[in-house]
């Protein structure tokens, strides 16, 4: 179990947490409240992702998970979002923990700064828990379990209409891209944030993004009529799943974490989970001018697909959907993260790497010869799905 107080950095080493860890003190100062939860013996966990604090605590009744945020990146509101949208999700048979309400019958709870949140931990083992966002699965069995668990989220979060959440960091939606005119749209989207109106570095690489990202925006504006909103994860990587077992053909039996929660739609949801999962990123990181060797797994894309439609088959405008949102995705969240390391956090050099490699970089990825890789082949998938048994074209790069 990790019991370390270190996170991970962006470039993907381990690196001191920007939020002090929790004490067991303040578990059971904050657990008074969850008479249910009974009181704290130990900390069992101390989560290495680096937007808040997060901490598997044992009690005398169980597991539970704890998180805490600082007010300026989730207040009561802004966690509220997040918990309506997993209450619908679990009441309607989705793999995803019960949010505990206190006492009182409030599951946000500020106090002084920080606003926690309290949830079961789910029954499962966290296979990926030291994983990096961009961790690769470790089999093609993995990948088609996280295609079939994320399926089952999208039809259980079917007729849950809430709006768009408000504007705060580090949420992963879907509004500059789904506008007609991005430009636009991206000028209000970042005067509600004004932490990155006044910095030259968010104009410079948003122009940037929106010059190379423009043929994906245009390829996918007249699909977009046909393609529903939806509430969706925004976030399935390989650590944001509890597995069955250890083997390579393990079950996903739970989903976490729906801090990027939002509404977008399906496609978009999908699209993340591709980016997220099977693009090794931190070599681009590494090593910018080298992005043509830069390893992608295709053969998880097929049986993440495979994976996803055995569950909930795309429509054709989805599936011809997919190339360009795939390009298209990241944007968003890399203004969010920027948003929130120069609102937040103060810190310009971190906001420049959310910018220039994430924002910027990975747009120029997708218009080069590697990024072209990956989206030829979900082409050909969405091609060859027309034809009833056309297999998918594409190998391990």
């Amino acid at each position: 179990m990790n019991t370390t107080a270190k996170a991970h950095g962006m470039d993907g080493a381990l690196v001191e947490p920007d939020w002090p860890p929790l004490t067991l003190d303040e578990v059971r100062a904050l657990l008074s409240g969850f008479p249910g939860c009974g009181e704290p013996i130990e900390i069992l966990t101390v989560s290495p992702r680096p937007f808040s604090a997060a901490s598997v605590a044992g009690t005398q009744n169980g597991r539970v998970f704890i998180k805490r945020h600082h007010r300026s990146v989730r207040d009561r509101e802004g966690l509220l979002e997040e918990h309506r949208f997993l209450n619908y999700l679990h009441a309607h048979g989705a793999p995803v923990p019960r949010v505990f309400a206190d006492s009182f019958g409030e599951s946000a709870i500020e106090i002084g700064e920080w606003t926690y949140e309290v949830h079961e931990a789910p029954v499962g083992l966290d296979l990926y828990e030291d994983a990096l966002s961009w961790t690769p699965f470790r089999s093609t069995g993995h990948a088609r379990a996280a295609g079939e668990a994320l399926a089952r989220l999208h039809r259980a979060a079917q007729g849950y209409d809430a709006p768009r959440r408000k504007a705060q960091p580090l949420v992963a939606g879907f509004t500059i891209f789904a506008a007609e005119d991005p430009d636009a749209e991206l000028q209000r989207y970042l005067a509600a944030r004004p932490a990155l109106t006044t910095d030259a570095a968010v104009r410079q690489s948003c122009r940037e993004a929106l010059d190379l990202l423009a043929p994906f925006h245009a390829e996918l504006q007249p699909l977009l009529h046909a393609i529903d909103p939806l509430w969706t994860h925004n976030d399935l990587h390989a650590s944001n799943l509890l597995w069955s077992d250890a083997g390579d053909e393990a079950r996903a039996v739970a989903v976490i974490d729906f801090g990027l929660a939002d509404r977008t739609n399906a496609v978009h949801d999908l699209a993340q989970a591709i980016e997220r999962n099977l693009v090794e990123w931190i070599g681009l990181m590494q090593n910018p001018a080298r992005g043509e060797e830069l390893r992608v797994h295709l053969d998880h894309l097929e049986a993440l697909l495979v994976g996803y439609e055995s569950v909930r088959p795309l429509t054709g405008e989805e599936a011809a959907a997919l190339a360009p949102m795939t390009a298209l995705c990241h944007a968003e969240f890399a203004l969010s993260e920027a948003d929130y390391f120069l609102g937040v956090l103060h810190s310009k050099e971190k906001a420049k790497l959310a910018l220039d490699d994430y924002l910027a970089g990975h747009a120029r990825w997708f218009r080069g010869a590697g990024g072209r890789k990956l989206l030829d082949a979900i082409g050909r998938w969405a091609e060859g799905r027309k034809r009833q048994g056309a297999v998918f074209v594409g190998v391990e790069d």
